[in-house]
């Protein structure tokens, strides 16, 4: 069956088992933006846990917009910030020398448009991960679709579930324990190569 998804910002593990286990991508580009949503933020693992960064969006609960018509905030150096976080979290990590100049220009060019740059940031991880992300996008919106795996709520911050994956080896983790669904860019740095057979033997329930 197909799966629908939202391109959020770095996703989740819980987001990625979806997309690796989907015999058919959808991508959803037809709803309104919301609020408290991955859409704009991702988790890592940061010295003192668990630490949430966040794009800075230019956004108005006046109208209705479109996710895909939403700008991000340039004025604040957010990419400066979030690549700071990343270097002090995971420079140590085994595989994050593997990947880091394949990640770095995400953050040292400017980007304009946030969904745009979701996919940008999607499809880098998946060319690091070796894994053909082959998928469509939705035409129109549809609050409740029928013969597709729904998994648009994984974006929603508010609806988060909490599921048992297993553990692997964190960089902080001797401090603070395993923290589990935090960003793909954790289980990229932390696991390498081994991230997509990990993604695969992990369930949604």
């Amino acid at each position: 069956m197909n799966t629908l998804v939202h391109p959020t910002y770095f996703p989740s593990i819980s987001h990625c088992v979806a997309i690796v286990k989907a015999n058919k991508l959808v991508f959803e580009v037809n709803d309104t933006y919301q609020k408290q949503t991955y859409r704009n933020r991702t988790n890592i693992y940061a010295a003192n846990g668990k630490l949430s960064l966040t794009v800075p969006v230019v956004f108005s609960q006046k109208n209705r917009q479109l996710y895909r018509d939403i700008k991000i905030h340039n004025e604040e150096k957010w990419q400066a910030l979030h690549w700071k976080s990343l270097l002090s979290a995971y420079s140590t990590s085994p595989f994050f020398e593997f990947y880091e100049h394949d990640l770095a220009p995400l953050f040292h060019t400017k980007q304009e448009n946030m969904m745009d740059f979701n996919f940008k940031c999607l499809e880098t991880i998946f060319e690091c991960l070796q894994w053909d992300l082959d998928f469509s996008k939705t035409s129109v919106f549809e609050k409740e679709p029928t013969n597709i795996n729904d998994f648009r709520y994984l974006a929603n911050v508010r609806k988060e579930k909490t599921y048992k994956f297993s553990e692997y080896k964190q960089v902080f983790s001797d401090k603070h324990g395993f923290i589990g669904n935090l960003s793909i860019l954790d289980l990229l740095f932390n696991e390498g190569p081994n991230a997509v057979t990990y993604l695969k033997a992990q369930t949604l329930s």
